[in-house]
């Protein structure tokens, strides 16, 4: 089988290595450590690479099946360390593995997306990822393995899975548990790995870096690289941010949040995270130095304010930050009512509260509307309402309340 390399074979440079200085050793000590679970084949071969001054090529993959959320965050950030450096980045876009699906974590086959879904997801991904690296340098490229994956022809194919064992692909974790409770494992996820494998090959990279839960299939490129090129491939696998329970938060598990989230949303999320998070959050999400972190953990919420500006500053800008953070202790400190509030144009003189929540869209559904009221978190001019069968009166300037971050005015 050919190799597509795109003409993006690795330039070394003969020349002799310069004698790095020690902020450099510094911040290449930071790149090795910092919010990384593990290296592979070990911390200290990568870290000989890059002493020596070799500028290698490194990528991580990032599959559109939905928006980027504050777990993409994790993986971008630590690029930008690299690429600070001076290193080559690659940001794949994983136009094709995107329509097959990771089954990474997914006890459940997960469904194919079609080319379209693909597409629309990743819009504006390029424009989001600009807040964390670098798009003016010349260092930084963003690639597609639909171009390469989708000229595979079928003896391709045949070639490129003759490098697994269908018991090497069976070690995953997901699928050992999906064979114990009798679920199906279709073709096309056992497939996955693979695909992801040979985009290693085929952009000829030193390092994939991405989440620990993506182990797996990076050493599955590891070894393929191996075995394709006869080189070695350095893996960089990072922790997790994950809630609570321990479970990661993304898209899968319902609990992200959104890198293009407005910027309020972002900053109330964040303070709303249990003291437990923080920590892992300076470390993961944040140039701060961890033992200025640690103290700032001492007094927990000015701890949350400082990572909340932090996160929207990195997502929008300074300024957005703190209008956010001033608007924030308006309403949740002073108590007093948001600058701008939604308003919504209702017509007649009674409504029965829970059309009101619906058409002030606070609530999709009545039965949400529902739910949200025996919960306690509806309030109208600041009055917390307890029956759903209420009939309100409708008037201009109410305001209604739904949780904490929640308004409607009538207009």
């Amino acid at each position: 089988m050919k190799i597509n390399t795109n003409s993006q074979k690795v330039k070394e440079d003969k020349s002799s290595f310069p004698r790095l200085s020690r902020k450099r050793d510094s911040a290449i000590e930071e790149a090795l450590t910092r919010g990384v679970e593990r290296i592979y084949p070990s911390h200290e071969a990568l870290e000989r690479v890059l002493m020596s001054g070799k500028k290698i090529r490194l990528y991580a993959g990032i599959d559109p099946t939905g928006k980027l959320h504050i777990g993409h965050l994790v993986i971008l950030r630590k690029l930008r360390q690299f690429q600070d450096l001076g290193h080559k980045i690659i940001v794949l876009i994983g136009d094709f593995t995107a329509t097959i699906g990771d089954p990474t974590d997914k006890l459940t086959d997960r469904k194919p997306l079609n080319r379209k879904q693909v597409l629309e997801n990743a819009k504006n991904y390029k424009k989001q990822i600009g807040g964390i690296l670098d798009l003016k340098k010349s260092n930084i490229r963003f690639l597609h393995n639909e171009k390469w994956t989708n000229k595979l022809k079928p003896e391709d194919m045949l070639e490129l899975a003759s490098y697994f064992t269908v018991a090497r692909l069976l070690e995953r974790d997901m699928f050992q548990k999906r064979i114990r409770e009798g679920r199906d494992i279709r073709v096309h996820e056992f497939l996955y790995p693979i695909f992801q494998a040979y985009d290693s090959v085929t952009m000829d990279v030193d390092l994939e870096v991405g989440g620990n839960d993506q182990t797996f299939n990076m050493l599955a490129g590891r070894e393929l690289t191996k075995q394709m090129r006869n080189k070695e491939k350095f893996v960089l696998a990072t922790k997790l941010l994950t809630d609570p329970s321990g479970k990661k938060m993304g898209k899968s598990e319902g609990n992200l949040i959104p890198l293009d989230e407005k910027p309020g949303e972002i900053y109330g999320k964040i303070m709303s995270w249990p003291d437990s998070l923080l920590e892992t959050g300076f470390e993961l999400l944040t140039n701060i130095p961890l033992d200025g972190a640690k103290e700032l953990l001492k007094n927990p919420r000015q701890a949350k304010v400082k990572l909340a500006k932090e996160i929207v500053a990195v997502c929008y800008s300074e300024s957005a930050a703190n209008t956010v953070e001033k608007e924030f202790e308006k309403v949740f400190k002073n108590k007093e009512l948001p600058t701008n509030i939604p308003e919504a144009e209702i017509k007649g003189e009674l409504l029965n509260i829970l059309d009101l929540l619906v058409k002030t869209k606070l609530a999709s559904s009545k039965s949400e509307a529902k739910r949200l009221i025996l919960q306690g978190g509806v309030k109208i001019d600041g009055q917390a309402q307890a029956d759903w069968q209420k009939t309100v009166k409708i008037k201009k300037g109410l305001v209604v309340r739904v949780g904490k971050r929640k308004f409607a005015k009538i207009a």
